[in-house]
């Protein structure tokens, strides 16, 4: 712990780590809320379903796109903006309850489109803010303290929407979007740290084979995690705050492993032995659905969530050049949307079709696919131990500008 500790100390580390996490702190709440509020409205989890894969299909389309946009607009005005009209869009999802399925499933595209690009925008700072070494805990740390969101959002949410009503719940999130959103913005860091426009063409950056597995692995796990987090709405229903409590404690689990292997070094074999404990625990889950099974089993899976997202952020680091982290992270995210849209869309079809036991069995089929794929791509996997996570340096110097 004392590693972390020490990087807390350092200058802006806390308060950006801080600030960004309220800013994407709504991630935590949007997906159960509209789970809750369009099922509450159709009574189909299929159609709930549609509606968030929508969200998360905007969302992967914009990613790359907004986070290569930072690099020629700069990183506030590219946030100010897609912080806006995707608020706007959530806010209209949440406060109309009689809108054909068409209409809801449009507006979560735009919020979709229009999501504010917090996560690439601060994985590219970071390398700027501490020294290489420190650079790979920071991931951890960061890919750890991340799992709040996890924690306490679906605790929330489940809280506002069963006692208050989904509508709050929805309001309650963009009241986070906003705010935080505008306490990054105002992050003296996004001032210090340009990105440097990248020279090379759009999308090449993803034809590296390190970011193209972290893209994979990335979609094949937040699949899994959107089918276990609809599976279990399902068990429990959208009125009971067990479901929350449970979803809780799947990201407790990621907390600890992520603060357990976060110091560890990374080596080949890395993603693919993290990806085989979140498969594992998945598996026990399919076989009871009632609360203490599920707790335990979805804790077991937690435990490696963290660490293999913090070896997807390392990885990728030390594999591009700065000028082409940011897009490349913005890849990273797209396949982790289209693994939530695919995993939240079939796993809401397979409710519907078997009871909740099949949204369990999609996500345990993406997990052991997200355990095989960096098996056998091993040799696609930096060996980073002896080394640090930094970005390639470009050939031209890279502006810092005084806050």
């Amino acid at each position: 712990m004392g590693a972390y500790s020490t990087l807390l100390k350092s200058p802006g580390v806390a308060r950006i780590i801080a600030a960004q996490l309220v800013a994407r702190f709504p991630g935590g709440m949007l997906a159960l809320a509209f789970l809750i509020h369009i099922e509450h409205i159709t009574g189909s989890y299929g159609s709930a379903g549609l509606v968030l894969a929508a969200t998360s299909i905007g969302q992967a389309i914009s990613g790359p796109l907004t986070s290569r946009l930072m690099g020629r607009l700069g990183m506030r005005p590219v946030l100010i903006v897609t912080t806006a009209v995707s608020a706007l869009a959530i806010v209209t999802i949440g406060l109309f309850d009689s809108f054909a399925l068409w209409v809801y499933v449009v507006l979560a595209l735009i919020s979709g489109l229009f999501y504010p690009p917090i996560q690439p925008a601060v994985r590219t700072i970071y390398p700027k803010m501490v020294n290489s070494r420190q650079l790979t805990p920071l991931f951890s740390l960061d890919a750890s303290a991340q799992e709040i969101i996890w924690v306490v959002g679906p605790v929330v949410t489940t809280l506002i929407a069963t006692q208050v009503s989904p509508m709050a719940a929805i309001l309650a999130a963009v009241v986070l979007m906003v705010g935080g959103g505008a306490w990054f913005i105002a992050s003296p860091e996004l001032g210090r740290v340009r990105i440097p426009r990248s020279k090379r063409k759009f999308g090449v950056v993803l034809g590296r084979p390190p970011v193209l597995l972290g893209t994979i692995v990335g979609f094949l796990l937040i699949g899994a995690c959107s089918a276990i987090e609809a599976g279990v709405v399902s068990v429990f229903g959208e009125g009971d705050a067990r479901a929350g409590l449970v979803l809780g404690i799947f990201s407790v689990g990621s907390l600890a492993g992520g603060l357990l292997f976060g110091t560890r070094p990374i080596s080949q074999w890395a993603m693919a032995r993290r990806m085989f404990i979140v498969f594992f625990g998945m598996a026990l889950a399919a076989f009871v659905l009632d609360f203490w099974w599920l707790s335990v089993s979805l804790f077991i899976a937690g435990i490696g969530i963290a660490p293999v997202l913090a070896v997807i952020f390392a990885t990728v680091s030390s594999s591009v050049k700065f000028s082409d982290t940011a897009e490349a992270y913005g890849w990273i995210g797209t396949g982790q949307l289209i693994g939530a849209a695919l995993g939240s869309a079939f796993a809401g079809f397979m409710i519907d079709g078997y009871g909740s036991v099949g949204a369990f069995w999609i996500a345990t089929g993406f997990a052991f696919f997200g355990f095989l794929v960096p098996l056998l791509g091993h040799r696609w996997h930096p060996d980073l131990r002896g080394r640090d996570a930094s970005p390639i340096p470009d050939t031209e110097p890279v502006p810092v500008q005084p806050s």
